[in-house]
């Protein structure tokens, strides 16, 4: 497996070893239908590839009887010229019957595969996805899929077409013009195909710079529209479109120079078939003239010859394609290889939840191992309970929330529900068991009521219109035009902060968790209605087992534990009237957050 810090296409891989990784999507092991397909598109193939050696045996029978001058032949000399054009006309049919029922199994291995990635890139960690770009990532599943349908269709029905064609072509040259023909043709073949080779092989660094630009500088425009918002509050679209011309230029030069070197490709491979077919038209011509051969035996090299090269011809194009798709390829496969940093120990049970009860048992964490997060971090949330959890910035509290979702795993101790370590269960189970309200909501492109489904897809609208009562938010969403149905734009940008934050909520609500984590759930809303959430979470928390990581310290007042961390440690611990009489770190953090209220309050009434 690739490890996470290792980008998928630092390393090239063998030609074979990418081609035998996708070939078992093409034989399905448990498709027999896209397996007869396979082998129907085959036996096409074979037969329009004979019916094209056959066509110039007609031709060569039809000038052999208009040569003679005999005015009788002429006859079978019309049909000689109509089984000519009829077995055109039967290789056309066989190549689009061939496609016909080939599509399906192309686009289902690209479906398939396509799905595999987009599963594995789901089971990755949240360190992978941070350290990674989304639009470079997208960008390398979408080639990575398309390529895929056309590394079938060339392999099988121009590679193997090729090679069946030029063994049937030299088989008849040896019996009707001896082995100097045959050996004449496979030099050029051979030369032709080396030459191919090596100056694809010199095109496809310069096609590795391309893609190399061309994801940076899609990177480059997702990362700056993602951050639409920032752009406007720094004015910094100069800077923005300055960096996107630099990465596109750097793009469009390394278009240039892969683009110039197919010129020069296309010129050789010209010149290579083209001598060949002026050195066997002279020989046969000479042969003619000697009464070796006939007219016909002429048309015949000439057509064996240019069918031949149709395919060469092409052969450079499929060979360009194929070693770009094993590029693509290679890229996507890189993910799939990729480790996933966190997951389930084999034979791992589901999780199951009794009565919620979480528990920290002298954790320590570091998200890289020269920093360490935290420090013997140990507390209990019995069934049922609420524990609070509040610091300065930095001092750890969104770490907890992502340890018990098991985004990482800790380097020390333990963390235990009903007794089950979390790390010995299934993720899914343990997910499930959970929800959350985080202080950063990002919604789906997609409708309010998609938003708020996404907590349990199944629901009814009956229960989603309820999770919305509970968070406040239901007559918001009654009133606009659209109701249910109306848009929240990309990553729910036409809703306000506080909008965002509720529809969370009502998300969390409908998901019904035993284990609910606040994570500053209440931070985008103004007072009033902070005080109305405030109600609706206290009804929501009052069965489940609660961690609320807050920053007023005004919402967690009936919490039934609080503590007090700093720089990763716990530094005090207790209720909010055991806190205060400390007269500690939180009773000064509480006498300044009074301070602050009283302050806006004045200001306000002014």
């Amino acid at each position: 497996m690739r490890d996470i810090n290792t980008p998928a296409t630092a390393v090239p891989t063998p030609a074979f070893g990418v081609i035998r990784r996708f070939l078992p999507y093409l034989w399905p092991a448990n498709d027999l239908s896209l397996r007869l397909r396979v082998v129907a598109a085959l036996l096409l193939v074979i037969a329009a590839k004979s019916i094209v050696l056959i066509m110039p045996f007609a031709y060569k029978g039809a000038i052999d009887k208009m040569s003679t001058g005999d005015k009788s032949l002429a006859l079978l000399a019309v049909g000689l010229v109509v089984a000519y054009a009829g077995a055109r006309f039967a290789g056309v049919l066989f190549d689009n019957l061939r496609n016909a029922i080939f599509e399906r199994v192309g686009q289902t291995a690209a479906r398939q595969l396509g799905q595999d990635v987009f599963a594995h890139i789901h089971r990755l960690s949240l360190r992978f996805h941070l350290e990674r770009r989304t639009g470079a990532l997208t960008r390398i599943v979408e080639r990575g899929t398309k390529s895929i349908d056309v590394m079938l269709y060339f392999i099988l029905f121009n590679i193997f077409p090729t090679i069946f064609e030029l063994t049937a072509v030299c088989v008849i040259f040896w019996i009707k013009l001896g082995p100097t023909m045959v050996a004449a043709t496979l030099v050029m073949v051979v030369a032709y195909i080396v030459f191919t080779r090596q100056v694809t092989e010199w095109r496809t660094k310069l096609r590795r710079e391309m893609v190399d630009t061309d994801n940076n500088a899609v990177a480059r425009a997702v990362d700056s529209l993602l951050n639409y918002e920032t752009v406007k509050y720094f004015n910094a679209e100069a800077h923005e479109n300055r960096s996107y011309e630099r990465a596109m230029t750097k793009w469009a030069n390394a278009a240039i120079r892969n683009e110039v070197s197919l010129s020069w490709l296309n010129i050789g491979q010209s010149l290579i078939t083209n001598l060949m077919m002026a050195g066997a038209m002279g020989y046969t011509v000479w042969g003619w003239g000697q009464g070796k051969f006939s007219v016909g035996d002429v048309v015949l090299v000439n057509t064996l010859l240019a069918q031949l090269f149709r395919p060469l011809d092409m052969l450079g194009m499929v060979f360009r394609e194929i070693k770009q798709g094993l590029i693509d390829m290679e890229a996507m496969f890189g993910l799939i290889d990729t480790n996933a940093e966190i997951s389930d120990a084999p034979g791992a049970p589901d999780l199951i939840v009794s009565g919620a009860h979480v528990r920290f048992s002298h954790v320590d964490f570091s998200y890289e191992p020269r920093r360490q997060i935290l420090h013997d971090v140990s507390f209990d949330v019995a069934p049922g309970k609420k524990l609070a959890i509040v610091g300065h910035s930095g001092a750890g509290k969104s770490t907890i929330s992502r340890i018990l979702y098991r985004f990482y795993d800790i380097s020390g101790g333990a963390v235990t529900i009903d007794g089950q370590d979390i790390r010995a269960v299934t993720q899914d189970s343990l997910r499930r068991a959970i929800g959350i309200v985080p202080q950063d909501t990002v919604l789906f492109n997609d409708t309010i009521g998609y938003n708020i489904a996404y907590g349990r897809p199944d629901a009814s609208q009956a229960e989603i219109e309820a999770a919305a009562q509970g968070a406040q938010i239901d007559s918001f969403i009654k009133a606009m035009p659209d109701g249910y149905n109306t848009m929240v734009g990309e990553r729910g940008l036409k809703l306000s902060g506080g909008e965002k934050q509720r529809v969370a909520i009502a998300r969390t609500i409908l998901k019904d968790p035993p284990i609910l984590i606040l994570d500053e759930a209440t931070s985008a809303l103004d007072s009033a209605t902070e005080a109305e959430i405030q109600t609706a979470l206290a009804g929501v928390a009052q069965s489940r087992t609660t961690l609320v990581i807050a920053h007023r310290l005004s919402t967690i007042t009936d919490a039934d534990e609080i503590i007090v961390m700093g720089a990763g440690r716990i530094l005090e611990r207790g209720t909010h009237a055991d806190l205060l009489a400390q007269d500690g770190v939180y009773a000064e953090m509480w006498a300044l957050q009074q301070a602050e209220a009283e302050a806006e309050t004045r200001a306000a009434a002014e």
